[in-house]
Parts: C-alpha cells; sequence; structure tokens
C-alpha cells in the first residue's frame, strides 16, 4: 500500500479522509480482512475515515442475496462469499475497486441517502469524461444508455453497466463500496448473472471509445468527492 494522501472531505471540513492506493493487485480475503480491521479502528475512534483505490486478481464474489443459478461458470475463478449487500459480481484487473470506509454516526445515519450519494460521485465522476452515468429502478448500479447497440427483444434501448455498488455497515461505518469498469477483460462478466440482471450488458471506459487510464479515474473520483460526502 503507497503512502496515504491526506483529503478534506464532507458537509464539515473538519472531517478528514485519508486516501489509500494499492498498487499490486490485493487478494480479496487480504482486503476484506484490512477493511474491517479499519472499519473496527474507525469505530472505536483509533483511525480516521479512508477511501482505498485496488484492484483484485480475477474473481467472482456473492453478495448476501446471490442466487446459486446466477454463476454460470463455478470453475472459472474463485468464488468468495462476502457480507455486503447485493448478488454476484466480477473483479478483475482493469476494474477500479473503490473500499469506502467512511463513518456515518459523524455524517447521517442514513444508509438510502449514503448508497444515492454513492451512485451520484460514481455519475459525477463519469461526467468528467462526459460520459451519462444514469440509474435505474430495479437496477443496481450505474448504467449507460448503448444508442450503438441493436434494442432489445422488447423493443427497449439497450443499456450497459459500468460501474457496481454495494455496501455493508458495522456500527455505522461502512466498507465495500464501488467498482468502475476501466479496461477490465469484458469476457470475464460471462461466468455470472452480474448483480442478477440480464438483458442488458456491461460495458468500461476503454469500451466507451475513450483512452482513460486509471490514474484519470482516481483523479477525478478524488476530485468530485467533496460534492458528496
Amino acid at each position: 500500500m503507497s503512502p496515504p494522501i491526506a483529503g478534506k472531505a464532507g458537509r464539515s471540513a473538519q472531517i478528514m479522509v485519508t486516501w489509500l492506493k494499492s498498487d499490486a493487485p490485493v487478494d480479496y480475503p487480504a482486503a476484506v480482512a484490512e477493511m474491517g480491521a479499519r472499519a473496527a479502528r474507525i469505530a472505536e475512534g483509533s483511525a480516521g475515515e479512508a477511501i482505498w483505490f485496488l484492484e483484485h486478481p480475477a474473481l467472482y464474489t456473492a453478495g448476501t442475496s446471490a442466487r446459486e443459478a446466477d454463476l454460470l461458470a463455478p470453475g472459472r475463478f474463485p468464488v468468495y462469499r462476502t457480507g455486503r449487500g447485493g448478488q454476484y459480481t466480477y473483479h478483475g484487473p482493469g476494474q477500479r475497486v473503490v473500499y469506502v470506509m467512511l463513518d456515518l454516526s459523524r455524517r447521517e445515519r442514513d444508509v438510502r441517502a449514503f448508497v444515492a450519494r454513492l451512485e451520484a460521485w460514481v455519475i459525477a465522476t463519469l461526467g468528467e469524461f462526459n460520459i451519462t452515468g444514469e440509474i435505474r429502478d430495479g437496477r443496481v448500479g450505474v448504467w449507460v444508455a448503448r444508442p450503438d447497440k441493436p434494442p432489445l427483444p422488447d423493443g427497449s434501448p439497450r443499456e450497459d453497466k459500468i460501474a457496481a455498488i454495494g455496501i455493508r455497515l458495522r456500527k455505522w461505518v461502512s466498507f465495500h463500496g464501488i467498482s468502475i469498469n476501466v479496461e477490465p477483460d469484458l469476457t470475464h462478466f460471462d461466468g455470472i448473472v452480474p448483480c442478477g440482471i440480464t438483458g442488458h450488458g456491461v460495458t468500461s471506459l476503454v469500451d466507451l471509445g475513450l483512452p482513460v487510464t486509471m490514474g484519470d479515474l482516481d483523479t477525478a473520483l478524488k476530485t468530485t468527492f467533496s460534492r458528496f460526502f
């Protein structure tokens, strides 16, 4: 883990957030253990809030609502059961994972409002690259319209998912968070039904024709963070 970068966030300028970044891929169990330990320290007041940028090796995670039928290729990559909300999700190289360890007791004890802020943060970040991200009732995550692709069989327009959101709270401290596709191997999503949603696809910044790097995305995430937290 590289040295943290301090930054301010939130409606109170006194709340400090530490930005962490891991350059090498981090194994999922190690990341979960680190998140849990940091969240516990935040809750007891011995550590400050943190945002952690990282990538994982190729793997699938199963949230608390995951259905076995949605794991289409059980032997393809390691599968990890996780305490975050949601269903099956893919993580792997080329995808920016952002673990969000914030103390809602110091901010706003409203889980729905917190998730809405995460969604808005992702949408604003995509907007830095002139991408219009949107949310849809009944579909978790952030979506982009694909008028360049054929419509669905029922005639409705095609939309592809570009970001996933799944959080967990312990003593009002959040962990897990969001993932945004920069340039992952999109065929790796074929082994699951992403978030239990069929019919629509998955995309990435590079798939949309934008030569965005992981560093570019990290900068945009930091730039937009204080608008929502």
